[in-house]
């Protein structure tokens, strides 16, 4: 769901399937497809839910061109090309700009603690260096790093591909002098799963939440009934989507979100080290949460259904 050139909507960062420690390519086209059956208005590939750190760059290569390949076209396609290394960013954000994808989010460089003025000039060099939108992605708990309101101003408006921001820090008083300052100008999306609505509220673009990997159908309507104005089914779908996003990150992104898609059987839950499968009382937590939720339902038709689009 695109305006222009800017995403919108709910736009779903997909696992990377694993299967005996390598990338299971078919599973992985199987869980784009359901993600747009299932209402999604778009994918991004390699997000921090992709488990980027653990690929190799061929391995985020081909999942560009297999998600472009299943779903582009259809849907706007993101690419995950953020790295800690300039070079192999670039390199990242020129193969996704010639396989056809509609923009690439670029994760604030992690580890190395930049200064503000340091992350002005990374993003700068990456979107000079093409011509395909930029999202930045803020995400201060995981890179060590808060990408600042006046920084992210000041990319905006110097460099005209950088379309918009993945906010996923927790402070509210940041997002709403985000919105202040750049929310007419620059898509703002939610990477927080208990902002998805509020951001919405305020403006927002879309979301990038992680819970659309097993509620697609959900989180995508959350967008739509705001489109709509109707607040009151947006607040109560709020609440149905928020103990599943709690769950979800009872431990590390995205070892929950894979354990459900495995009982859903969609994929196998397998994570790459030095991430571990979810320790039994974490596990029985996640499990309470998901039947509850209704999602492991229909288990035996929902295997069937990721067999045949897997076989794509």
């Amino acid at each position: 769901m695109g305006e222009g050139n800017v995403p919108r909507g709910s736009l779903v960062p997909l696992v990377t399937p694993f299967r005996g420690g390598e990338v299971d390519y078919d599973r992985f086209a199987g869980l784009s497809e359901w993600q747009i059956t299932s209402g999604s208005h778009g994918v991004v590939v390699a997000g921090t839910t992709g488990e980027p750190a653990s690929l190799t760059l061929e391995e985020r290569e081909r999942l560009i061109d297999v998600a472009v390949g299943t779903v582009g076209g259809r849907v706007p396609v993101v690419a995950g090309t953020g790295t800690n290394n300039l070079g192999e960013t670039l390199r990242l954000t020129r193969y996704a700009e010639r396989a056809g994808v509609s923009a690439a989010l670029v994760v604030v460089p992690y580890y190395t603690r930049p200064s503000q003025e340091g992350l002005y000039q990374y993003f700068r060099r990456i979107a000079e260096a093409v011509t395909l939108p930029i999202i930045l992605y803020n995400i201060p708990g995981r890179a060590a790093a808060n990408l600042e309101v006046q920084t992210t101003a000041r990319l905006a408006a110097d460099l005209p591909n950088v379309v918009g921001v993945k906010e996923a820090n927790k402070d509210f008083d940041h997002i709403t002098r985000l919105f202040h300052r750049c929310g007419r100008t620059l898509a703002i999306y939610s990477g927080v799963e208990a902002f998805c609505f509020p951001m919405l509220a305020l403006g927002g673009a879309g979301h990038i939440s992680a819970t659309g990997n097993v509620m697609p159908r959900e989180v995508a309507r959350l967008y739509e009934l705001v489109q709509e104005e109707q607040w009151e089914e947006a607040r109560r779908l709020h609440d149905v989507i928020l103990p599943v996003s709690e769950a979800l990150f009872v431990d590390t992104n995205p070892v929950p979100v894979k354990t459900i898609l495995g009982w859903m059987g969609r994929i196998e839950p397998d994570v790459r080290p030095p991430l571990a499968p979810l320790a039994p009382e974490n596990e029985r937590k996640v499990r309470m949460v998901a039947e509850q939720s209704g999602l492991l339902q229909a288990r035996s038709k929902t295997s069937s259904g990721a067999r045949e689009g897997g076989s794509k």
